[in-house]
């Protein structure tokens, strides 16, 4: 199993939202969830609509589910917007609130050249008051750091690690060694059907946004991974995969996060109201869902 301070299994936890602002209670009810799981969480990332809510909304979000978790979790907060001096500013917010790790992914709007992604997040990065954490997803920002960047970036002293999220092997295999070649720095694999298998490779942890209903599978199959027992490991990546077919197959991600929230509602964790412009399901997509999923056991 990994030494490192930064490793294992961390949920990008929805955000509940409730009459259109965060839902603190239900913040409360699925971190401790996860604690009882011995999972950590990303706040406010890709999963948590982390760009569509209100930034003190956000920094309160970060405060109860630290308050929550008691120290228990490390307590990942997702930066959002675009303009740098807002950004510095709401890591100190987060900061302030308790959160562990700062994560930061490119502020896309413009398309940036790789010295222009080093440069912002060295930036970032020395004027940040938590450890920052470099966040690649190709499949919203349109923008992928390249291979070279992250190495440039290993390097200095307040990046603490990558998660990736783009759906590339050959990339998934440089970045991890990467990672060996520079010491405390972290790979976190954000593509959940490859979870398995990065581990196998080398990654220090995972990121799958299933996490968010069957913490425990991914928990047990990260120790799987660690402790060499591939055919475990692998039999849970097949069953979570199998799960996360019933809310994201063949719906964009704006309603694979709507859908999520069924099952998660379904468990009696969150409601399924979204923050603008992402919008709720049909009925009888909810119907859907609650059909596909109660084909599982979702205890473990």
């Amino acid at each position: 199993m990994s030494t490192k301070r930064y490793a294992g299994v961390v949920v990008p936890m929805v955000t509940p939202v409730k009459d259109g602002s965060v839902d603190l209670q239900a913040v409360e009810t699925i971190i401790r969830s996860f604690v009882e799981a011995g999972v950590d969480t990303l706040v406010m990332g890709t999963t948590g609509e982390g760009n569509l809510v209100p930034q003190k909304e956000g920094i309160e979000m970060v405060r109860r589910a630290v308050e929550t978790a008691k120290g228990a979790i490390t307590i990942y907060a997702g930066v959002t917007g675009l303009c740098l001096k807002e950004q510095i500013a709401q890591i100190e917010g987060f900061k302030e609130a308790g959160a562990d790790v700062a994560v930061a992914i490119l502020p896309a709007y413009y398309a940036l050249d790789e010295e222009q992604m080093v440069a912002y997040y060295t930036a970032l990065a020395d004027a940040s008051v938590l450890p920052l954490m470099l966040y690649n997803i190709l499949a919203t920002t349109h923008l992928s750091i390249p291979v070279s960047a992250v190495r440039k970036l290993a390097a200095h002293p307040n990046i603490v690690g990558l998660k990736d999220s783009e759906r590339d092997l050959e990339r998934m295999e440089a970045c991890i060694a990467v990672k060996r070649e520079v010491e405390n720095f972290t790979y976190f694999c954000g593509w959940a059907a490859q979870s398995a298998h990065s581990l196998e490779l080398g990654a220090d942890g995972i990121v799958p946004s299933t996490g968010n209903f069957v913490p425990k599978h991914f928990q047990a199959l990260y120790e799987a991974a660690v402790k060499g027992d591939m055919a475990e490991a692998n039999r849970l990546q097949e069953l979570t995969d199998a799960m996360a077919k019933v809310y994201q197959q063949g719906r964009p991600l704006g309603k694979q996060l709507a859908a999520l929230k069924c099952i998660m509602q379904g468990e009696g964790l969150c409601g399924l109201e979204m923050y603008a412009p992402l919008t709720q399901l049909t009925d009888e997509e909810y119907k859907t869902i609650r059909e596909g999923i109660a084909a599982f056991d979702l205890t473990f």
